[in-house]
């Protein structure tokens, strides 16, 4: 296991914990994380020693904790920022803490189910790369 190569492929989930709260709108947000998976799957295929989904599947576990971590810490900002997430619970009379206790529920599901994602686009990336390894090997 590369665990450096792990944390500092979060950073992406870390840079975007703070975007999502101040920057990236939620309209964009879902494409900017299918590129960032495509982009840490290659990665984990160039440079992880194997274990290509285990790699893929805890990069998005400290994702989770990062994104999850920074909107709750940085809660009233990403409201300010976010009011179509406070206004889907407006119907609820403490919608402030039901919004914060289902960010600490959601995101871990979030995290799991793209850590699957990200996970597979890593095996895959890295049969890819195997591959290519290996018929570029000339024949002696």
């Amino acid at each position: 296991m590369n665990f450096k190569l792990i944390l500092l492929l979060s950073l992406f989930g870390l840079a975007m914990a703070i975007g999502t709260t101040y920057v990236i709108p939620s309209k964009i947000e879902f494409l900017l994380w299918l590129g960032i998976l495509v982009l840490c799957a290659y990665i984990i295929a160039k440079k992880a020693p194997g274990k290509y989904f285990l790699h893929g599947f805890l990069v998005s576990m400290i994702n989770t904790v990062w994104v999850t971590g920074a909107h709750l810490i940085l809660y009233n900002d990403f409201i300010a920022h976010h009011p179509e997430e406070l206004e889907m619970m407006s119907n609820m009379q403490t919608a402030h803490e039901n919004l914060k206790i289902m960010m600490m529920v959601t995101g871990p599901v979030i995290g799991i189910i793209s850590g699957i994602l990200m996970g597979l686009l890593a095996f895959i990336a890295g049969r890819i790369v195997e591959r290519k390894a290996h018929v570029n090997v000339e024949p002696g």
